[in-house]
């Protein structure tokens, strides 16, 4: 059994690659923060992207009395919209994007802290030193 392919490793290394492109996205939002006519990206939220790749957990019905969701019925985290923009049309906001990379600097943070938490009960349970 290889340990570094068990559901919760798996996941915190995909938050990781997710984690790495939403900061190459954002320093470059960053970066051109005075080019003309620049409008910021983001990456396509975490969740969205495990559902999009099949990873994505459902609602499990134990009862067949147990309510079924719509499957329109799950609220996406609603896109930012630009609020405003330079007068040469750039709408780019240092300060949210500022923002975004802190948390995600946060969350990559977590993500490793836990792989790495995994990795080591999986190395104790194995009897081999950490």
């Amino acid at each position: 059994m290889d340990p570094s392919r068990t559901d919760p490793i798996a996941l915190a290394e995909a938050r990781l690659r997710w984690l790495e492109r939403r900061q190459q996205v954002l320093a470059r939002n960053i970066a051109h923060a005075d080019t003309p006519g620049f409008v910021p990206s983001d990456v396509l939220p975490f969740a969205k992207h495990l559902a999009r790749a099949g990873g994505g957990v459902g609602l499990a019905a134990t009862s067949p009395r147990h309510i079924r969701p719509e499957p329109s019925a799950v609220a996406a985290r609603p896109e930012r919209r630009v609020a405003e923009a330079a007068p040469n049309g750039n709408a780019v906001s240092l300060e949210e994007q500022a923002i975004r990379v802190a948390e995600t600097d946060t969350a990559h943070a977590l993500a490793l802290s836990l792989r790495r938490r995994f990795m080591d009960m999986f190395r104790t349970a194995l009897g081999r030193p950490g």
